[in-house]
C-alpha cells in the first residue's frame, strides 16, 4: 500500500489544504514530518485556528503578524523539522493564522517546498457542513484533502457529532436525529457546498475518511466511494480510508476520477 504522501503528493513542491471534520490537524503534521524525512522544506500553517503543535508535531513555531518577518525568522532556521508560522497566540492554546493571500505569499518566497495548510475547524467533531464564510482555501492549493471521522456512520445527526448539525442535514437530506447513513455522506461530499467549496479549479481534489479502526467502518467507506463513483459529477480524484493517529495508516485506496483539475465547479 502506497504511503498517504505518496497518494497526495506527486508533484516536488505546492500548497496542499485540508478541510472538513476531525483529524486535520493529525494528518496536516504527520506529512509535514515524513516530507521534511525525504530532505523537502515544509511550512505548516492555517487560514483559521489550531492549536499550539507539540513539540513531537513541530518544534519550531513562529508567531508574527508579519509574514516578512516570518520569512526572514524561517530563512535563518537551521531545524530539520517542518516549521509552523501563524500571525498570533489566539488563547485556550490555539494559534490565529493568515489570511489567503498571505498563503501564497510564502509559496513565492521559494524557502518551502511544500506549505500545509488547515483551512477549516470543525471543533474536534468527526464531522461538519461549512457555514457560508468556510472553508478558508487559498486560492493557490495544488492538493486539497476533505476529512471526515467513519465513527459517524449509522449514530444519529446531533451537534455532538457534526459541528453545524443543522447546515449539514440539510445538504445531507437528514433531519436532527436521523441516521447517518453512507448515502448521506457522499451527498456530503459530493454537494456544492460541503467540503470541497471554493476548491481553486487546478487543485487535485482527495476525500480522506478517518477512524478506520473496523471492518465495519472500512466497509462503510467502500460503500461511500461506490455511490460517489455512480454520480453524474466527479467529487474527487480518490476516496482514502484510514486512520490518523500516532502516524497515518492507509487502508485502501478508491478511485473515483482521474486528475481533476480545471473540472466545473
Amino acid at each position: 500500500m502506497m504511503s498517504i504522501e505518496e497518494i497526495l503528493m506527486h508533484e516536488p513542491r505546492g500548497v496542499l489544504s485540508l478541510t472538513g471534520g476531525g483529524g486535520k490537524t493529525s494528518l496536516m503534521f504527520h506529512l509535514a514530518r515524513q516530507l521534511c524525512r525525504s530532505g523537502q522544506r515544509v511550512l505548516t500553517t492555517t487560514t483559521t485556528r489550531i492549536f499550539v503543535p507539540t513539540a513531537e508535531q513541530s518544534e519550531t513555531v513562529l508567531v508574527d503578524a508579519d509574514p516578512a518577518m516570518i520569512l526572514r525568522q524561517a530563512s535563518a532556521c537551521r531545524c530539520s523539522g517542518p516549521v509552523t508560522a501563524a500571525a498570533q497566540l489566539a488563547g485556550a492554546g490555539k494559534l490565529k493564522g493568515f489570511a489567503p493571500e498571505t498563503i501564497r505569499l510564502f509559496e513565492e518566497s521559494g524557502l518551502f517546498d511544500w506549505i500545509l495548510v488547515e483551512a477549516d475547524g470543525s471543533a474536534r467533531r468527526p464531522l461538519k457542513a461549512p457555514a457560508e464564510h468556510e472553508p478558508v482555501i487559498p486560492d493557490n492549493t495544488t492538493v486539497l484533502v476533505a476529512v471526515a471521522g467513519l465513527e459517524v456512520l449509522g449514530k444519529p445527526l446531533t451537534e455532538e457529532l457534526v459541528f453545524r448539525a443543522e447546515l449539514a442535514g440539510k445538504i445531507m437530506l437528514l433531519s436532527a436525529g436521523e441516521t447517518i447513513t453512507e448515502s448521506a455522506l457522499a451527498r456530503l461530499f459530493a454537494h456544492p457546498l460541503g467540503p470541497f467549496k471554493g476548491a481553486p479549479p487546478r487543485a487535485r481534489r482527495f476525500i480522506f475518511l478517518n477512524k478506520a479502526d473496523d471492518p465495519g467502518r472500512r466497509e462503510g467507506g467502500a460503500r461511500i466511494a461506490e455511490i460517489l463513483r455512480l454520480m453524474p459529477s466527479r467529487t474527487a480524484e480518490a476516496l482514502i480510508i484510514g486512520q490518523a493517529l500516532d502516524g497515518v495508516r492507509v487502508h485502501s485506496v478508491h478511485h473515483l476520477a482521474g486528475d481533476l483539475r480545471g473540472a466545473r465547479q
